[in-house]
């Protein structure tokens, strides 16, 4: 068993996953220069990408002839790793799970589901689980994004959400240009995706089409059908995230929830003292 998992063109993967894990590194070792670090976070990310697809490759070839309840269980378990992923980055908001589980499955699931009772996607695992986790990992980006969004617009303008509400403003009024705001920001990089699509990038689902002997014709248009998912789960799970992240934002006597803690509103202006302080001392050097 060992043997047969590790064999010639097994080695030469991982071989090649080195190289790019030591590409990866060398990237980060240059964002020091712009004082970004992230070095544990992208030697914990590529360990993680590295196992979890190879737990994930050795998981589809035991169920190639899995049945379509056994890919709907696959694709429920990536929605709930998706929100959690999504929502990790949020932990002083203690609804952000929840509101990321609600979001990204709406949006996924809508577009899985049209996409089988239109016949544009196969019940076979091996098509369903690919193409599926494409539309799950973009509603989970179109979730955080629009998160991150709307947190940041309505942490940066508490003075003039609550202006808005002592003027008789109801607190969907005073918040919608966030909203709005929000909502674009979970779209743009799709609307992006769908505008570049065969001009800036040919997506690998064509690609695999092409060398299986597919029309190339079919396959361009059935790549279009997926990024026109994609775009379709992304502005579900955007506006979704934002629709109930705008309702836990206010008490119900209307009162705004959602404000910065006393460190994270501090937390700028040390960062800029911090940059500026540095980049003075540089300079008298």
């Amino acid at each position: 068993m060992p043997t047969a998992l590790f064999d010639h063109q097994v080695l030469i993967g991982l071989a090649q996953a080195a190289a790019a894990i030591c590409l990866c590194l060398g990237v980060v070792v240059l964002c020091r220069y712009f004082g970004v670090r992230v070095e544990r976070e992208t030697t914990v990310s590529l360990i993680r990408g590295l196992i979890q697809m190879s737990l994930v490759g050795l998981l589809l070839g035991l169920l190639l002839k899995g049945s379509l309840l056994i890919g709907a269980l696959i694709l429920l378990g990536m929605v709930t790793a998706a929100a959690f992923t999504a929502s990790h980055r949020f932990p002083e908001l203690p609804y952000a799970f929840e509101i990321s589980l609600y979001s990204v499955g709406a949006g996924g699931i809508t577009a899985i589901v049209f996409m089988l009772l239109t016949k544009c996607l196969d019940a076979n695992i091996t098509v369903l689980v690919p193409v599926g986790s494409m539309i799950i990992a973009n509603s989970m980006n179109a979730c955080a994004q629009a998160m991150e969004r709307f947190k940041s617009d309505v942490y940066g303008h508490v003075g003039q959400i609550e202006a808005a509400l002592c003027l008789g403003a109801t607190p969907e009024v005073s918040v919608s240009p966030y909203v709005q705001s929000a909502v674009y920001a979970s779209l743009l990089p799709r609307l992006d995706m769908l505008k570049s699509l065969g001009l800036v990038w040919i997506p690998g689902v064509m690609a695999g089409m092409l060398v299986s002997g597919a029309s190339p014709l079919y396959a361009g248009v059935y790549q279009f059908v997926i990024v026109a998912m994609i775009l379709v789960a992304s502005g579900i799970s955007g506006m979704g995230v934002t629709a109930l992240m705008q309702r836990r934002s206010f008490s119900k006597a209307g009162q705004l929830l959602l404000r910065p803690s006393p460190f994270e509103a501090a937390a700028p202006s040390g960062l800029l003292t911090k940059i500026f302080g540095h980049r003075i001392s540089q300079a008298i050097k």
